[in-house]
């Protein structure tokens, strides 16, 4: 059976947009939902975290956000990967943290070195790796979470760059590539987090994507 590493974020991790509401069910997340669209015949380990990037560092939290610092981690205690995916960007949009869609596409240029890095001259299978550009930002009356982004007009401006970004770093590293504001939206009610359907509904579409990858 192959295997797949879905390395993400909060919209990974199955965030509530609702401000301290349930964690979104088990059956709703996007590894869950790709997994299912692969009929039985792929296993899809899930490894998202709230406030992750993709290279930077954040020290106002408990956890290490940085996704370049924990991946070799990851891809060891995982393998042997056929497929690693990663939806990645959207907390380096924070002012403190990265700022920029072009500057998170740097991230998930070096998250792609660090994965092929990892297993290059070992023996072991190098992972495909598919970039994915999260879904937009959206307008919102919490200024919350605006606020920590940079304003709407920024956190909303720069996600709707990631695709284009992210489609580069793809063809020039030779990856798979999907661009998830084409089948999900942010709820209003923060502006960045998934309902559920939205969540589910990048697994739906990822699906073909990660079929053409892994030749199945």
């Amino acid at each position: 059976m192959k295997t797949i590493l879905a390395f993400g974020d909060s919209l990974t991790f199955g965030a509530n947009p609702v401000k301290d509401g349930p964690r979104h069910a088990y059956e709703d997340r996007w590894p869950s939902t790709l997994e299912r669209a692969l009929g039985g015949d792929v296993r899809v380990v899930a490894e998202g975290l709230g406030g992750r990037t993709t290279v930077y560092d954040d020290f106002t939290t408990a956890a290490d956000r940085n996704g370049g610092r924990i991946l070799p981690t990851l891809l060891s205690s995982h393998e042997p990967l056929d497929l690693v995916i990663i939806m990645l960007g959207t907390n380096d949009l924070k002012p403190t943290i990265c700022g920029s869609a072009l500057w998170a596409s740097y991230g998930m240029r070096r998250l792609t070195q660090i994965t092929r890095g990892q297993f290059f001259g070992l023996g072991t299978p190098v992972p495909q790796v598919l970039l994915v550009a999260p879904p937009h930002a959206c307008e919102t009356d919490n200024v919350d979470v605006s606020d920590h982004f940079g304003g709407l007009y920024h956190m909303i401006g720069e996600s709707k760059l990631f695709a284009k970004h992210y489609l580069r770093q793809a063809t020039d590293w030779s990856t798979g590539f999907f661009d998830a504001a084409t089948v999900a939206k942010a709820s209003p009610i923060d502006g960045i987090h998934l309902d559920a359907a939205n969540t589910s509904a990048i697994g739906e579409g990822i699906a073909p994507v990660v079929k053409k990858v892994l030749g199945l």
